[in-house]
């Protein structure tokens, strides 16, 4: 008879983190892996992910991430920190994830890149607890070695089931992704150096 082994949301993901980040190459502390754990466990809810940031008063909701991030700087002590994180980590878990819806907006990625850096920033100047402390300094100053982690855990679930060269090649000439470049070439497409990609854009 068969066995089935199961794994709960939480192995799961510390199986992902841990093979992307090898992957990658990216070098890492434990509690780093453990915070994007957590991370990929709270947006498995999709509700966590679409829920606008709430207000203290009849205001509508901001729904850009500059009105998020400006909002969460203005508000008091006591929630500030609250606001930045939810700003800083959906940045994150979004322009991991979705960088191609991302490139469709009317923003460049750079937007987020720069917002999503800058709100892990603060949350490092704001934070006495040593290993969150850590955790955020590593996100603000390493934030593309992370999107390049949780991309790809993305590209796993979703290339190998429709290989869409054209859209990684998109990405490539974006982006300048390895990850990218090396599907591109496992598929036989010949792809520019980094540096032509610079030229070629200027």
């Amino acid at each position: 008879m068969k066995s089935f082994v199961f794994l709960t949301p939480e192995q799961h993901f510390s199986e992902v983190v841990k093979e992307a980040c090898e992957s990658r190459q990216i070098k890492t502390q434990p509690i780093v892996e453990v915070y994007l754990v957590q991370l990929l466990q709270h947006y498995l809810n999709s509700k966590n992910l679409h829920q606008p940031l709430a207000t203290d008063s009849n205001e509508k909701p901001p729904e850009t991430f500059a009105e998020m991030y400006l909002q969460a700087m203005n508000s008091e002590a006591n929630r500030r920190k609250e606001l930045m994180r939810v700003v800083a980590d959906k940045t994150l878990y979004l322009t991991g994830f979705f960088a191609d819806s991302l490139h469709r907006k009317t923003v460049d990625i750079e937007y987020y890149i720069d917002i999503g850096s800058a709100a892990y920033s603060n949350l490092y100047s704001w934070t006495k607890e040593d290993s969150l402390s850590h955790v955020y300094k590593t996100f603000s100053s390493r934030f593309m070695d992370f999107v390049e982690v949780l991309n790809y855990i993305s590209e796993k679930s979703q290339v190998q089931a429709d290989q869409n060269v054209l859209r990684l090649y998109d990405r490539y000439l974006r982006t300048g992704s390895e990850l990218a470049r090396e599907k591109l070439n496992e598929l036989g497409v010949v792809t520019l150096p980094k540096e032509q990609l610079k030229l070629s854009k200027a």
